[in-house]
C-alpha cells in the first residue's frame, strides 16, 4: 500500500469510528488496530487524533457544501428551497457516517469546520435569496438573516431526526419542510407581534 493509499484508508477508518463513537471515545490505538498498522504510522500521517479528526471533518464540510451549492440551480425561491432540503437529505441518506461525524460537536474544533459552521454558510446563501424577496415585498431586508437562520435550522434539525427514523420517505419529508417554510413565508406579516404579550398588557 502506498503512503497515499494508507492515508486514505486511515481517513476512512477514522470517519467510521468518529461516526460510531464520537471524538472522545475514539482512540488512535483502535484506528491503528482496524488498519492493521502500528500507532506511529497513524501519528506519522496526522500527528494525532485531533489531526485525523480535522481532516475527516474538513472533507465532510466541503462535501456537504458542494452538494448543496451545486443543487441550487433554480431561479424561483420555492424551487431553491426544495433543492436545498433535498440536497441535505440526500447527503444524510448517502453519507450517513459523514453526517454523524458533523453533528457530533467536538471540543477540539474551533467554530470553523463544524456542523454549525456549515449551517452558517448555508444560512448566508439563503440570506441573499430571502433579502431580495423581502425587498420586493416591502419587508425589512435586514430581517433576512434571522429568517435564513430559522429556515436552515428547521431543515437541519429535521434532518437529524430523520437520520434515526428514516420515515417517511425523503421526498415526503422535503415536501413537508418546504410546505411549512414556503407557506409560512408567503403569508408573513410585515410587523408581527406576540399575541401572549398583547393579552398580558
Amino acid at each position: 500500500m502506498s503512503a497515499t493509499q494508507r492515508r486514505e484508508q486511515l481517513i476512512a477508518i477514522g470517519r467510521q469510528l468518529f461516526a460510531e463513537r464520537g471524538f472522545d471515545a475514539t482512540s488512535i490505538e483502535e484506528v491503528a488496530a482496524r488498519a492493521k498498522v502500528s500507532k506511529p504510522v497513524v501519528y506519522e500521517h496526522f500527528g494525532g487524533k485531533e489531526g485525523l479528526y480535522a481532516v475527516v471533518v474538513d472533507r465532510e464540510v466541503r462535501s456537504l457544501l458542494d452538494r448543496i451549492t451545486n443543487a441550487l440551480t433554480a431561479g424561483h425561491p420555492r424551487e431553491l428551497l426544495e433543492q436545498a432540503a433535498l440536497a441535505l437529505l440526500d447527503y444524510i441518506e448517502q453519507e450517513t457516517d459523514g453526517f454523524r461525524v458533523l453533528v457530533r460537536e467536538s471540543p477540539v474544533m474551533s467554530s470553523t469546520g463544524t456542523f454549525s459552521s456549515v449551517l452558517n454558510d448555508l444560512a448566508h446563501q439563503a440570506e441573499h435569496i430571502l433579502g431580495a424577496e423581502f425587498k420586493s415585498r416591502g419587508f425589512d431586508p435586514k430581517l433576512a438573516e434571522l429568517y435564513s437562520q430559522a429556515l436552515v435550522g428547521m431543515v437541519a434539525v429535521t434532518g437529524r431526526w430523520w437520520l434515526e427514523v428514516r420515515k417517511p420517505r425523503k421526498d415526503v419529508v422535503a415536501s413537508h419542510l418546504v410546505n411549512l417554510a414556503w407557506n409560512g413565508l408567503s403569508h408573513l406579516e410585515s410587523k408581527p407581534a406576540l399575541v401572549v404579550r398583547d393579552r398580558s398588557a
